[in-house]
């Protein structure tokens, strides 16, 4: 049976499908000896390599964690300048790739996995699975300056909108149904409060909660029904989570 290429790699835990559209562009990948194209389909007999390396065409298990990203980590699974990214932070785990990007200057909650597929639900906007962040900013907004966030603002690459935005102690709370570049910082820095410090304490369902900078732990199912079902969490242990979060950076 034929599938596409980049699903096939996803499939592998190489990347993500969309990063692994980006390493075919890259020419680092190629099929029977042959430079790779995009949308192209490919069997088990195929042979698959990504910079020379053999693909292999049985899937790696699915494995996903959390991590208490900190500050200076590039998210990314490697840096040809020889930086710290998040894998140094992790075990050695075949396939493990970030979902998503954290910023180099921001911190929390990041999720690492080798399931493409949970990398593409959780990062493609038609899914709008939320994600929230604490801010730090240069100056006090207000909540009628944090309303324009909700209401939609024209950024350099379109218009953005968060879910919810309200002030807190130095910054605000800010939610958001779509996770490009930066957004956060970008959309604040728009209303004239530039972000010293950007902490992201859920995505979905999911919380920080009492994890630590640098810890790290992985997901069992009832957390990952939680990270893509997040109605289905009872309210008391959003209230919980809402009062740690609060009680801790509030």
């Amino acid at each position: 049976m034929s599938e596409r290429l980049h699903r096939r790699l996803a499939r592998a835990g190489v990347a993500s499908r969309r990063a692994a559209e980006d390493l075919i562009r890259a020419g680092r990948v190629s099929v029977n000896g042959v430079p790779a194209s995009l949308g192209q389909s490919v069997t088990d007999a195929d042979d698959i390599r990504l910079d020379g390396r053999l693909i292999e065409a049985e899937a790696v298990p699915k494995r996903t964690f959390a991590l208490y990203k900190p500050r200076g980590y590039l998210t990314t699974a490697h840096d040809d300048r020889g930086r710290k990214t998040v894998l140094d932070a992790m075990p050695r785990v075949p396939g493990l790739h970030p979902v998503g990007r954290l910023d180099r200057d921001s911190e929390g909650l990041l999720l690492l996995t080798t399931d493409g597929d949970l990398t593409l639900t959780l990062t493609h906007p038609r899914y709008g699975h939320e994600k929230a962040y604490r801010a730090w900013t240069d100056g006090q907004p207000t909540e009628t300056d944090l309303a324009a966030l909700v209401d939609g603002i024209t950024l350099d690459d379109g218009p953005a909108h968060a879910v919810s935005a309200f002030p807190a102690k130095g910054g605000a709370f800010v939610v958001l149904g779509e996770g490009r570049n930066r957004q956060v910082r970008r959309m604040l820095d728009h209303l004239g409060f530039p972000v010293g410090r950007l902490l992201r304490y859920r995505v979905g369902g999911l919380w920080l909660s009492n994890m630590e900078v640098g810890e790290y732990r992985e997901l069992g199912g009832r957390d990952l029904h939680d990270l893509l079902h997040p109605g289905d969490v009872p309210g008391q242990v959003w209230e919980r989570e809402w009062e740690r979060i609060v009680k801790r950076w509030g």
